[in-house]
C-alpha cells in the first residue's frame, strides 16, 4: 500500500498546470470516505447515511458549489472499515446544478446499509488518494473527507500514510463521531488532529450527538467546497501533548494478549 502512495506522489509532480480553465477543471475533487465499522450500531449507520444524503441536497451546499471559480466540483464516495467495503464505491460525479447533487445523493441513498469489521483509516486514505489520481477531472484543490468513530487498528500505520498523501498535495479533513469513548487519550478529535488530517487549512469537526450529524456534514462540505478556512473553534485541540498514533493497534493487540 505504501507503494501505491509513492506512485501517487510521483504522479502528482508530472501533471502540468493548465494555462486556462478547461471543461474538466473543477474547484475541488472531493472524496467522501465514510466509516461503517461495527463499532457503530445499525441505527447510527442509518442516521449517518441520512446525514450525507440531506447535506448533499441542501441549498447551502449547492450555493457553495455555484460560488466557486468554476462553479462545479467533482465528488465521489466509498465506505470503509478494516478495508474498503465491496461495491460501496460511487465513482466521480460532476456537481454543477442542484439536479446533479440530488442525483448523486439519490444514488447514495439507494445503497444497502452494511457494517464490517475493524478500522483502517490508512486504507481509507490510500483508497481516496488513488481515486483522486485516477479522476478524469483536474481540481484546483484535492480533498479526502474522512468520517470515523475510532482509531486505526488495521492495515498500515495511519500517520505515515497521511504524510505521503499530503506530500502529493492532497488535503485530508476529518469528522469524528464522539458518541462513546474511543480509547484515544485526549479524545478522538485530538487523535484525528494529530494523526489523520493534514494539508493547508485541514481541520477536524467533532460530532457529539448523532442527531447533529446532518448539520455537521453540511457545515463540513460547505467549508471544503468553498475552500474557506474553518473558524477558530473548529479543529483547535487544547491538549498539546503528543498523541500515540499507534494507540489503536496497541489496544487491538492488548485484547488478544489478556
Amino acid at each position: 500500500m505504501f507503494a501505491a502512495i509513492a506512485m501517487i506522489v510521483s504522479l502528482s509532480g508530472t501533471i502540468p498546470v493548465a494555462a486556462q480553465l478547461g471543461t474538466s477543471d473543477v474547484d475541488v475533487k472531493l472524496v467522501l470516505a465514510v466509516d461503517t465499522s461495527r463499532s457503530m450500531d445499525q441505527e447510527e449507520v442509518r442516521i449517518q447515511r441520512e446525514g450525507y444524503v440531506e447535506a448533499l441536497k441542501h441549498n447551502e451546499f449547492i450555493e457553495a458549489v455555484r460560488g466557486g471559480l468554476t462553479g462545479r466540483i467533482a465528488i465521489s464516495y466509498f465506505e470503509w472499515a478494516g478495508y474498503v467495503v465491496p461495491d460501496s464505491v460511487i465513482d466521480w460525479h460532476l456537481i454543477e446544478t442542484k439536479q446533479d447533487a440530488v442525483a448523486f445523493a439519490n444514488k447514495l441513498e439507494q445503497r444497502p446499509l452494511i457494517a464490517e469489521r475493524r478500522t483502517s483509516i490508512s486504507t481509507a486514505i490510500i483508497q481516496g488518494a488513488a481515486m483522486i489520481v485516477s479522476s478524469p477531472y483536474s481540481g484546483l484543490r484535492e480533498v479526502i473527507d474522512v468520517s470515523g468513530d475510532g482509531t486505526n487498528n488495521s492495515g498500515n500505520p495511519v500517520a505515515p500514510t497521511r504524510d505521503k498523501a499530503v506530500e502529493a498535495g492532497i488535503i485530508i479533513n476529518g469528522l469524528t463521531l464522539m458518541l462513546r469513548p474511543s480509547g484515544a487519550p485526549g479524545g478522538l478529535d485530538k487523535y484525528y488532529a494529530d494523526c489523520v488530517i493534514g494539508g493547508p487549512g485541514s481541520f477536524v469537526l467533532p460530532v457529539y450527538r448523532i442527531e447533529d450529524f446532518a448539520v455537521a456534514v453540511r457545515r463540513k462540505l460547505v467549508l471544503e467546497v468553498s475552500g474557506l478556512a474553518p473558524t477558530p473553534t473548529i479543529g483547535k485541540i487544547a491538549d498539546q501533548s503528543a498523541t500515540d498514533c499507534l494507540i489503536g493497534e496497541r489496544q487491538w493487540q492488548d485484547m488478544f494478549e489478556r
